[in-house]
């Protein structure tokens, strides 16, 4: 996993920044995918006795009994059961199968840059924007507070981006800045200079260090 300090993004001086007016972020319940470090169940109706409870690899791999193996991160907990299905077929006749997930990373966002304590945070219950500052130490003194950059995953490769202007929410100014935080956001905290942002960008380039 790269390093906390390490995540930001070289998009930041390309394009337009958000007017008042532009379109909210977009809001798509995604279906949790398998990652690395998962474990699944794997049950089989008709030979229990090839029943495993396996941890996915970190090459997104498990290796299952007279099967073989199949990757599975990435894939949501149907499509991996359809792909094990697909394997089991040739060896078994008219398998029938269960796949549970038994354990998975628990959600999390990440606030970075100028805040008391950047990093990983676990997510529980409902979060503001505001409270996730707070939860990694508030602002610094060299905060601009104004101009927070919210990264929020939209499918595999790319991401949405969004600048919240916190300083007028602090002031009951502008409530609707305060968005709810989602698993997997990631809120970016620059010092105090002017920037601007894209509202999508490929969610490989976030992760790129830059001087903020």
């Amino acid at each position: 996993m790269k390093s906390i300090s390490a995540i930001t993004i070289s998009l930041l001086a390309t394009v337009n920044l958000f007017a008042g007016d532009a379109p909210s972020l977009l809001f798509r319940d995604q279906p949790y995918r398998i990652q690395p470090s998962d474990v699944v169940e794997v049950q089989y109706r008709y030979t229990p006795e090839m029943n495993q409870s396996i941890t996915v690899r970190p090459d997104g791999c498990i290796g299952l009994t007279l099967l073989g193996e199949v990757k599975i991160a990435g894939l949501t907990v149907e499509e991996a059961k359809a792909a094990i299905l697909e394997l089991a077929k040739t060896r078994l006749r008219d398998p029938q199968i269960t796949l549970l997930l038994k354990d998975f990373v628990k959600p999390y966002f990440v606030v970075n840059g100028e805040v008391g304590r950047p990093g990983q945070i676990e997510l529980r219950g409902r979060v503001t924007a505001l409270q996730a500052i707070a939860m990694a130490g508030g602002f610094r003194n060299t905060a601009k507070q104004s101009q927070v950059i919210l990264f929020r995953r939209i499918s595999q490769d790319m991401a949405e981006t969004k600048v919240l202007d916190l300083k007028k929410e602090m002031k009951g100014i502008d409530l609707a800045e305060d968005i709810e935080i989602r698993p997997g956001d990631m809120l970016l905290v620059r010092q105090n200079v002017t920037s601007k942002i894209e509202q999508f960008v490929h969610w490989a380039n976030i992760g790129t260090t830059i001087p903020y």
